[in-house]
């Protein structure tokens, strides 16, 4: 596309949003089953999706070394029924999901497994039950996940009895930990603790119930605890819902704190900002709470969106906190619609859907595992061999495992090898990249011209049905030192597929980066991406697809003279189709204020019938952004396209006008990821 390279619209239905992926039945296969010998069967299918889930919130932020959590992804799926196995494999130095099939009573009452990392502990259905005790993840323990479990009853008939201090989880020093769609109750001492500069925690859609003290976050003079607590439903618990000291960022969002009239627990307290916590608490529904919200003077919080039914006391808020989507992307729901929302979907899952409605979805077929390593110790030495090995036609995944390192080739998924996922076995999505140099001006070998924009590709997908995950694709074609070349555009990923699924990557490149395109202008092209950076200065983000950037990073680069200059979208959508979506994410870089445009319309051929659309919503804007963000294109006009905004956030958005149009709140309902997405839920596997 040249670098020279509307009107709104907008109908159908409000559908929710997709969340974080939570487990299928564990009739599903792929999952190791440790017999009354405690050794593991052969597994028979793919990894089913909650083996492979990933955290959202603070969980989810790169720090401390860790890129994200992730639990034991990678790790064998071993099944256990006993406490030693239990043990024996959350104890261990590797990686493992393990998945909890029955009820397992802790002897002695309260005891506390000392899980180590990179640990996905998960129930399987509603019969993952922990009985009398708990888990304790220490000092520099990291990567854990703690899904789908109950765990209850080690209180020993006195609350806040120290001789029985019996937590459900507790951390001292961990970080990167997901507490998710648990039932916790009945405890003697906290139900979950944070404590001791545990940091990069998400805890969420979890039951919180019948305790004297839930959730302990601090303890420590220090300020340094990050945490996410959205969608638990707290109910007859008297105090710390959560207590939050000392935390640099706790953010609380769409939680219902429930207290019930006539039972024998009242609550003293509801969500206490302590010590120099900053607090952000959004959307949440507090019903019958006694003080409801409480700060001391030293710490702050600020409230937007909350409901309050029969609550009594306190009610606090003050001083200045941070701005979440500084960190992360994340969807509000409406606070009036918490309570139903969680007394149907908070707790483990039978069957852990993809959306908030348990959408149900469906095992996959038996998968092939196909590896690549530089070094010679897998089946190839190059992605593209791996690719080739794909039978055409192939009825079901293939996955395409790729070691650590760096692969200076183009890939092609030709049209004919649909089902197939590209991954890296890393602990970084860093660790495995895919990189090459061409450019669309770029000389092919054999003499027969150039490459074009779309033959630059370093990795080219053809192919329906596609996945990629953890791993890094590059163009690092060098403008500078090519400028006697006619076509600079470099692309670094491209996609002519429908349901192509692209999570936790990275794309590197300048002009061009990221080509969503469709197999041809009649044809359907999704494309889903989250969790996943993008980087780029000019319409790097460019297609005819119906593509969607959720919960992403969106990194823009100066030009190869050192100006700041640019473009973030150039669509080319056809008429009647959605475009390019930009939902829940973040837009920003190392370059000069107000000097890129967040797109334009690139009618390609000058082809007058296309209708391109970007809409930007929900989404923090570094100051990089113009005050009028949108521009004309190769003599079409924006106006007379589809381009708009909606509760953007950050020093580069703006107010609506002529210039910066913005959705209303009913346009806003039919524009969201699962419009776009039509019936297809993107399921890891």
């Amino acid at each position: 596309m040249s670098e020279t390279h509307g009107k709104p619209r907008h109908r159908r239905r409000r559908t929710t949003l997709l969340a974080a992926g939570v487990p299928l039945a564990l009739t599903a296969a792929g999952v190791l089953v440790l017999g009354e010998d405690a050794q593991p069967q052969a597994a028979a299918a793919a990894v089913p999706a909650w083996a492979t889930a990933t955290a959202d919130g603070f969980a989810s932020v790169d720090s401390l070394g860790q890129n994200g959590t992730y639990g034991g992804r990678g790790g064998q799926i071993v099944t256990v029924k006993t406490l030693a196995d239990l043990e024996k494999y959350a104890t261990a130095a590797e990686p493992y999901v393990i998945v909890v099939a029955g009820t397992i009573n802790m002897s002695p009452v309260g005891k506390e497994i000392k899980v180590r990392s990179d640990k996905t502990i998960i129930g399987s259905g509603t019969s993952g039950q922990i009985v009398g005790g708990g888990f304790f993840l220490g000092t520099g323990v990291h990567n854990v996940i703690i899904r789908n479990l109950t765990i209850r009853d080690s209180y020993q008939g006195t609350w806040n009895d120290k001789d029985h201090d019996f937590d459900a989880i507790q951390m001292d020093g961990a970080h990167h930990v997901w507490i998710d769609h648990n039932d916790l109750r009945h405890m003697a001492d906290g139900l979950i603790d944070v404590r001791k500069d545990s940091t990069n925690v998400t805890v969420s859609w979890n039951k919180l119930s019948n305790n004297n003290k839930t959730f302990g976050i601090g303890w420590t003079e220090n300020v340094k605890t990050d945490i996410t607590i959205h969608h638990n439903w707290i109910r007859e618990t008297e105090q710390r819902n959560p207590s939050t000291d000392n935390a640099a960022h706790a953010h609380l969002y769409n939680n219902f704190l429930e207290d019930t009239p006539g039972t024998d627990i009242t609550s003293s307290y509801g969500n206490y900002s302590r010590g120099g916590t900053k607090m952000v608490l959004e959307n949440s529904y507090f019903q019958g709470m006694r003080n409801p919200v409480i700060k001391d003077a030293t710490a702050t919080i600020v409230q937007r969106g909350n409901v309050f039914s029969g609550t009594s006391g306190r009610n606090e808020s003050g001083g200045t906190a941070f701005d979440p989507k500084t960190y992360y992307g994340y969807t509000l729901d409406k606070a009036a619609d918490v309570p139903a929302l969680l007394k149907s979907g908070a707790g483990p899952r039978g069957s852990l859907g993809t959306t908030a409605a348990a959408t149900t979805t469906t095992a996959a077929a038996a998968a092939t595992t196909l590896t690549v390593a530089k070094d010679g110790s897998g089946q190839y030495s190059t992605v593209q061999a791996a690719v080739n090995a794909v039978p055409a036609n192939n009825p079901s995944r293939v996955v395409i495992a790729v070691k650590p390192g760096t692969y200076r080739e183009t890939v092609k998924v030709p049209s004919n090898k649909p089902h197939v996922t590209i991954q890296g076995t890393g602990g970084s999505r860093k660790d495995t990249v895919i990189v090459f140099g061409n450019a669309a001006g770029t000389p092919k070998p054999d003499g027969s011209g150039t490459y074009g924009t779309a033959g630059s590709a370093t990795v080219a997908v053809e192919a329906d049905d596609f996945q990629a995950r953890n791993l890094t694709v590059t163009n690092d074609f060098d403008e500078k030192a090519n400028q006697s070349l006619s076509g600079h555009q470099a692309v670094a990923l491209r996609t002519a597929a429908d349901k192509v699924f692209l999570d936790g990557i990275i794309v590197n490149g300048d002009q061009d980066t990221l080509l969503v395109d469709t197999a041809a202008k009649d044809r359907l092209g999704r494309v889903y991406m989250t969790n996943s950076y993008v980087t780029g200065n000019v319409d790097f983000i460019f297609g005819r697809a119906t593509a969607v950037i959720d919960r992403s990073v969106i990194t823009l680069k100066k030009r190869w003279d050192g100006t700041s200059a640019g473009y973030v979208t150039a669509p080319s959508t056809p008429a009647n189709r959605k475009g390019i979506l930009i939902a829940n994410s973040a837009v920003n870089g190392d370059v000069a204020d107000r000097t890129f445009h967040l797109g334009r319309p690139w009618h390609a051929g000058g082809d007058a019938t296309l209708d391109p659309q970007t809409t930007v919503r929900n989404t923090t804007l570094s100051a990089a952004i113009r005050t009028a963000p949108w521009t004309d294109m190769s003599g079409f006009s924006w106006k007379d396209d589809r381009f708009a905004e909606y509760q953007n956030t950050g020093a580069g958005s703006g107010t609506a006008s002529a210039d910066r149009p913005h959705l209303t709140a009913a346009q806003a309902a039919d524009q969201e990821v699962a419009d776009w997405l039509a019936g297809w839920v993107p399921t890891a596997s």
